[in-house]
Order: structure tokens, then C-alpha cells, then sequence
């Protein structure tokens, strides 16, 4: 069976994955992109611009696995758009008509709508559905290939909570948010379920992958 997999999800030292204030044009809200400066500068992000540069380092290396062996992903309403978008019946996501996705990718939302076919292979489905089911739906799509789960932080520590999450990548940024939405609460003893490693790289961040035992 295809795995679940959360990959290049940055948190604050105090577990904030995104900031306060989410609105258009601030998608991480105050946090602004401190979160993600340590993949800006990786070669792999330079890449999906299509241009050269950036480092090729441990960061890079982390960075890459994002998108490998990947046939669809399931996200939140928080990422598909800022709050207030499920009444714009003609908003087709915070991307552009190309997103970077590549794949079938399921959007959980209270407030269902058509399917939208965008250009490059993505196609956004729109359900309200548990983690399980949304995940069956994804995993069918997927043609055999894995599942990424892709934030925000709500939709990430839901799946960890049924026991769905096979791999999860986590960065911690060497910053503190203090206000927004946490990745880890709830989620008490959750070392018991995986094994845990922690790579520190010169950016100043903590890479910290979770491998479900016995899977």
C-alpha cells in the first residue's frame, strides 16, 4: 500500500506552523516567510523556478525528497487559499493556472465545490470528508504511488492523531512565533508510534523525520 508523507513542513521553536493573521498575499500571516528561508536558498527551489543556484547541502538533500514518488496530495482549506475563498466561486487556488503539483490533489473543506483542472496535471478535488476517507480517495488516485500530505497544521496533526502519517519531515526554524496554529498539541507520547531522528544543519535548522514503527 502507497504511504502517507509530510515532507519540508517548517514550525517555530515553540511549534507554530504558521503564523496569525492568515489573510491574501500573507498566507503564513505574521510569520511572514521566516519559516521558509532555509529552503529559498537550496538549489531545489531554485530549480522549480526553472533557474540555477542555491546550495546542494543537507538542506537540498532534505528539500528534494519532497516530490519523489509522489501521486497525489491532500491539503487544507488553510492552504488552498486565505480565509474567506470558499465564497469566491471563482477561485482556483493561490498558485497560478500552472501548480507546482503535478497530481490529483484533494482539498478537505466544510464547503465542497466542482473539481477545477488546472494546466500541468494538477486537478483540485474539493471534499468534506474524515482523514480516512480522504485518504482512500487519494490513495486511489495515486496509481500506486505515495500520498503527500501537505499542511497546513490542523490537517497534519489530524492524520498523526488517527495513526495515518507513515513519514513525516519536519523542520524546526531557530524562530519564535509566539501566536498562530501549533503542529504538536494533542499529540502527547507521540515518540512511542515513531522512530525519531534529528539532523542540525549550518542554516540553524533542526531536520526532525518521524518513521511510524512496524510499517
Amino acid at each position: 500500500m502507497s504511504r502517507l508523507r509530510v515532507h519540508n513542513f517548517a514550525i517555530s521553536l515553540d511549534g507554530f506552523g504558521t503564523g496569525e493573521g492568515q489573510a491574501p498575499g500573507r498566507p503564513f500571516g505574521h510569520a511572514g516567510e521566516r519559516l521558509h528561508e532555509w529552503m529559498f536558498a537550496t538549489h531545489y527551489w531554485y530549480a522549480m523556478g526553472g533557474g540555477e543556484g542555491g546550495g546542494t547541502g543537507a538542506d537540498d538533500a532534505f528539500a528534494t525528497m519532497h516530490g519523489q514518488g509522489i501521486g497525489a496530495e491532500i491539503m487544507g482549506a488553510g492552504k488552498f487559499g486565505p480565509p474567506g475563498w470558499q465564497d469566491d466561486p471563482g477561485y482556483r487556488g493561490a498558485w497560478g493556472p500552472n501548480p507546482p503539483f503535478h497530481s490529483p490533489v484533494f482539498v478537505l473543506t466544510h464547503r465542497p465545490r466542482p473539481s477545477i483542472e488546472m494546466r500541468g496535471g494538477t486537478t483540485f478535488h474539493f471534499l468534506d470528508a474524515s482523514p480516512a476517507d480522504a485518504l482512500k480517495q487519494a490513495r486511489d488516485a495515486a496509481g500506486g504511488l505515495d500520498v503527500r500530505l501537505g499542511g497546513g497544521p490542523t490537517i497534519i496533526r489530524d492524520f498523526v492523531a488517527e495513526g495515518l502519517v507513515d513519514h513525516m519531515h519536519v523542520v524546526q526554524v531557530p524562530i519564535l512565533l509566539g501566536r498562530g496554529v501549533r503542529l504538536w498539541d494533542g499529540l502527547e507520547s507521540l515518540e512511542e508510534a515513531y522512530d525519531i531522528e534529528a539532523v542540525s544543519t549550518p542554516s540553524g535548522v533542526t531536520h526532525l523525520t518521524f518513521t511510524a514503527k512496524g510499517r
